[in-house]
Parts: C-alpha cells; sequence; structure tokens
C-alpha cells in the first residue's frame, strides 16, 4: 500500500480566481472561504476569486489566500476519497502553516490571524529594506557559498540539488547574479519578489509574528509535519513556536525535507494548493516514477481522485 504525504503550496503560487471552482462545488470549501471572510474582517473570497492581482500579491492578502485555497484543495479531496490517509505533511514556508493546520496543530481561525499577521510583517520587513532574490540553477554548493561570501547575499531556498534560491539586499543580489552566471550557472534568474524572504533582512518581522503566535493555542499535530528550518519533523508545541519564528529569517531546506520524507518510506505526494512548483521540484528530487498528484481546481482534483481510486 502506497505512504503518501501531503504538501502545501508557497507563497508566489497565487492566481487570480483560485479556489473558485471548488468552492463553487463544495459546500464545505465555499465554508471554509465565508469564515476567512468572517475573522478577517474583508472579502479575502473576493481577492482570490477575481482580484485585482495586485491585491492578491499583497503579503498580508497572499499568504492567508493561498492558506485558504490550499486548505480547501485538501477538503475537496477529503471529500471526494473517504478515508484518505497521510504518513506525513509538509510546505514550502507559508504552506508549511498550512501543513500544522492540516496536521491538527493549529485552529483554521488562529492560522488565518497568525498569517495575516505574519504576511503583514513581512511586508513591512519588505518596506523597510530595499531586497531581492535570484534563483540559480546549476552550480555546487561550494560555489553558491563562494557567491555569498562575495556579495554579502544568503540561501533562502534549498530546493533540489539543481536549484537554490538566494536572499539579501538588492546590489548584492544583482551581483550575485551576475557572478553565478560568469561561474557557469545554466540559469541566473532575479526574481519578482516583494523583498529578501527567508534572510536576515526580515528579522523586523519575527517579534511582530511571536506577539500573534504566544497567543495562539499549538498542540502537537496527529502526524508528522516536516519542518523547513530542519528538515526534520516538528517537536511539541513549544518547538514548533519557536521553529516558525526561526523559519522568517532561515533557509528553506525543501531538498533535507523531501528526502526525510522518502527516508521515513514516504512513496507517493499529493501537493495541495494554488500552482504545482512543488510537483515539479520533488520530481527531482524523488527516485523516478514516484507517484506524483497535484490539486489546484476541480479538475486537477478529478484526474488526481481517478489516479488515487484506481
Amino acid at each position: 500500500m502506497s505512504k503518501r504525504a501531503i504538501i502545501f503550496s508557497g507563497q508566489g503560487a497565487q492566481f487570480v480566481g483560485m479556489g473558485k471552482d471548488l468552492a463553487d462545488a463544495f459546500p464545505a470549501c465555499k465554508a471554509l472561504y465565508d469564515k476567512a471572510d468572517e475573522v478577517l474582517g474583508y472579502s479575502l473570497s473576493k481577492i482570490c476569486f477575481e482580484g485585482p492581482a495586485e491585491e492578491l500579491t499583497k503579503s498580508n492578502h497572499c499568504q492567508p489566500a493561498i492558506f485558504v485555497t490550499s486548505i480547501a484543495c485538501y477538503t475537496a479531496l477529503k471529500e471526494s476519497v473517504p478515508g484518505l490517509d497521510a504518513a506525513m505533511m509538509a510546505g514550502l514556508s507559508l504552506g508549511e502553516w498550512s501543513a500544522l493546520h492540516a496536521a491538527g496543530a493549529m485552529s483554521f481561525e488562529d492560522t488565518l490571524r497568525v498569517l495575516e499577521a505574519r504576511g503583514r510583517a513581512m511586508q513591512e520587513a519588505c518596506d523597510e529594506k530595499d531586497g531581492s532574490m535570484v534563483s540559480v540553477i546549476g552550480l555546487s554548493m561550494d560555489q553558491l557559498k563562494e557567491i555569498c561570501e562575495a556579495t554579502g547575499v544568503e540561501m533562502a531556498n534549498l530546493n533540489s540539488t539543481a536549484q537554490t534560491v538566494l536572499s539579501g539586499e538588492r546590489e548584492g543580489i544583482e551581483k550575485a547574479a551576475a557572478m553565478a552566471t560568469e561561474m557557469g550557472a545554466k540559469r541566473a534568474i532575479v526574481l519578482q519578489v516583494a523583498g529578501a524572504f527567508h534572510s536576515s533582512l526580515m528579522a523586523s518581522a519575527t517579534p511582530k509574528l511571536e506577539a500573534v503566535l504566544s497567543n495562539v493555542d499549538v498542540q502537537a499535530p496527529s502526524v508528522p509535519v516536516v519542518a523547513n528550518v530542519t528538515g526534520e519533523p516538528h517537536g511539541d508545541a513549544d518547538a514548533i513556536r519557536d521553529t516558525m519564528l526561526k523559519q522568517v529569517t532561515g533557509s528553506v531546506h525543501w531538498y533535507e525535507s523531501v528526502n526525510a520524507m522518502t527516508a521515513a518510506g514516504v512513496t507517493e505526494f499529493i501537493e495541495c494548493g494554488p500552482g504545482a512548483v512543488l510537483t515539479g521540484l520533488i520530481k527531482r528530487i524523488a527516485e523516478r516514477g514516484t507517484p506524483l498528484h497535484n490539486i489546484q481546481n476541480a479538475a486537477t482534483l478529478e484526474k488526481t481522485v481517478a489516479a488515487l481510486v484506481d
């Protein structure tokens, strides 16, 4: 029998219209968006379904929006495949919060409030310092460390053996991109992001998030949830709080997280949420032929359900 992991999308995967067909088809999904509107005090559902894109992209909107959409995808999956089991869960950055909620560590309402505050604090940190990020493909870890030392940037996302995202001040990122190209990188793409996520430039967001998180009830998850900053399963409630605060400025060890899941016996992955970035990354990390599924709308849900019940 397949041992499955459910994984959840990160920031940047959003698109206008996300979740609408699932909310139309599943009352339980619509209820999630209605509850989010009530908790947040504004129509997050309208921003998700209708945009405009510039509103959806704002971190204090984007983070709760992706969370709700990801949980809507997961809810639709559970309704469509009764008795669906998950051996482990994980998510990329923001998606780790979705995983913690799905595993019972935090309530839906509390996770929403945390993510709205997290997104707002991170946006404020972006406004304070002009930062950026660059995706580098095809360089070794030693080469990347050399670039970081020379330019003052930091490793933000260790996505696979081939792809790493660097983060830091904009001038340093531009120098890092040029240096990576000179070193023979297959690609060095400066990303269109609001700031230097997962770097020390986000430090001012940490105490703001801590103030909110300290008042939230956190439980040990019902299934192991792999932490970004360690590549290992989370511990107890206090450890979860500490780890999730470190995640704001710490590196995302996605490659190690996937390897930890496969080492624990995971043989199948289901990505819930907008986009299919994580599915693409796992395809490069996991053993060839590992079943990979993505649910971001009604069509991909139907395809995944057909594969799971076959």
